[in-house]
């Protein structure tokens, strides 16, 4: 058998004063989570963000004795290991634990006692700073015989949190469909994306492009759509065009992209002459739902501005905590975090500078509702362990609601490692236009899809009312 397959205990008669043993172990959510389900311990200081960020700890922090279990464990499985009894327990918890903080457990013997083969282990819990988090003493009955197991394989679990995606979609519900012009929609992909949106009511569709095709494309996912106008154009081109022209006059309030290119799209808007430009630029968000991040994050830009000068940042910056006022409400701040490779400014690396020169924009309300960090890497706007790591003080950092790439390149591969190596669900928008376009994909899921389309609808309405200029 393989060493890590299987579980070996230490005898008392093996055991040595001051022979040790350790292991390490990752704080993650889904651990607070579990923990609070299998203890009943549901204390707004471990689960409860808003009211952990007015406690002593400025933040969620796991339970004590999750770190205590981790002792229990390194007992029970390596030294003394199986057959070992747990008789008493004295432990001192020295600093919180917070999600993302690796802790190293080690035990060592202290004591022996003959008369009943009783053991005293002394154990001392470190943070990856090699600050001491808790510290103990535990007496065990020790194990006469040898004893050799496999080591169980355990089930995986599976977590079904509160659907954050489902909270917005159904916010959609009181409100009116909003009339979305389909562009190009010769694919299925683009057809399935309406199928969905209109059984969540939340869309009423104009398809705009070559009639047969359209209806090739609705028949290949038996989708009747004999109730709905068809606005024919001989190719896609023509389709940008007229699509952009019934969004100006206000026939449509919003766009979704079919089966043309973005390029193709966008440049029919491109002009000031379309009269769909706001005095904003035009950008790309991906609104993001990974299970490993406490809360829905916006990345931007990953599709539109290929390597964008410091206005176009700025542009796409206020596009992106316009969006987030929509999805969170307008009397909270996003916490924008502008990345870099480094937290540092150098005059070598431009997207540095822009970080900086964004931080004093928004110092001189140039950029305004959020609170704007930068430059600052990835880890440090969202890990709590990075920023105690690099001793960083910030309003953002470990916390970033919204992630402003520095290019294109950067934004679409950390949105991307996402959804396809993280499991993350991502919508998105093209914003800064008069109405806000859906962009479609053959990998996005269903979940994805409706978020999309129910972004649009938020945002459509917001400018209904007048909320965005």
């Amino acid at each position: 058998m393989d060493g890590d397959k299987e579980l070996v205990n230490v005898t008392y008669d093996e055991l040595k004063i001051g022979q040790t043993a350790s292991l390490s172990r990752t704080l993650t959510r889904q651990d607070i989570q579990l923990f609070a389900i299998l203890s009943g311990d549901v204390n707004p200081a471990h689960l409860d963000e808003s009211f952990a960020e007015d406690s002593i700890f400025r933040g969620v922090v796991g339970h004590g004795m999750w770190t205590g279990s981790l002792i229990s464990a390194l007992l029970g499985t390596a030294l003394p290991g199986p057959g070992t009894i747990y008789l008493n327990e004295q432990l001192a918890f020295k600093k919180p634990v917070r999600p993302g903080e690796t802790i190293r457990v080690e035990v060592s013997v202290k004591e022996k006692h003959e008369e009943k083969h009783i053991v005293v282990f002394e154990s001392c819990c470190t943070n990856s700073l090699g600050e001491t988090v808790a510290i103990g003493t535990s007496t065990v009955i020790a194990p006469s015989e040898k004893i050799r197991r496999r080591r169980p394989v355990l089930r995986d679990v599976q977590f079904h949190f509160h659907d954050r995606f489902r909270d917005l979609i159904d916010r959609c519900e009181k409100l009116p469909r909003v009339k979305m012009a389909i562009v190009h929609p010769v694919t299925m992909a683009a057809m399935r994306a309406v199928e969905e949106a209109l059984k969540e009511h939340l869309i009423s569709p104009i398809f705009i492009g070559p009639e047969e095709r359209i209806r090739k494309a609705a028949d290949s996912i038996h989708l009747d759509i004999s109730d709905f106008e068809i606005a024919p154009t001989e190719h896609s081109h023509a389709a940008a065009k007229l699509a952009v022209e019934m969004a100006a006059n206000g026939t449509v309030s919003a766009m979704m992209k079919g089966g043309l290119s973005m390029d193709e799209l966008l440049s029919a808007l491109a002009p000031s002459s379309a009269g769909l430009r706001t005095e904003h630029g035009i950008s790309h968000t991906y609104v993001v739902d990974v299970a490993s991040y406490h809360k829905l994050l916006l990345i931007t830009d990953a599709a539109v501005n290929i390597v964008p000068t410091l206005g176009e940042k700025a542009d796409i910056c206020r596009n992106a905590i316009d969006l987030w006022r929509v999805m969170a409400g307008e009397d909270i701040r996003p916490k924008v975090a502008i990345l870099a490779a480094t937290e540092k400014v150098r005059s070598s690396m431009q997207a540095t500078v822009d970080a900086a020169c964004l931080c004093k924009m928004a110092d001189r309300h140039q950029i305004k509702h959020a609170y704007i960090d930068g430059p600052l890497a990835l880890d440090l706007a969202i890990s709590q362990e990075a920023v105690q790591q690099k001793n960083i003080t910030s309003s953002v950092a470990g916390d970033a609601d919204i992630l402003v790439a520095p290019d294109v390149n950067s934004g679409n591969m950390v949105a991307k490692q996402l959804t396809f190596l993280g499991h993350a669900a991502a919508a998105g928008l093209v914003l800064g236009a008069r109405v806000p376009i859906v962009l479609t994909s053959r990998s996005d899921t269903k979940r994805a899809r409706l978020m999309s389309c129910a972004l649009a609808v938020l945002m459509a309405e917001a400018r209904r009312e007048g909320r965005l200029k």
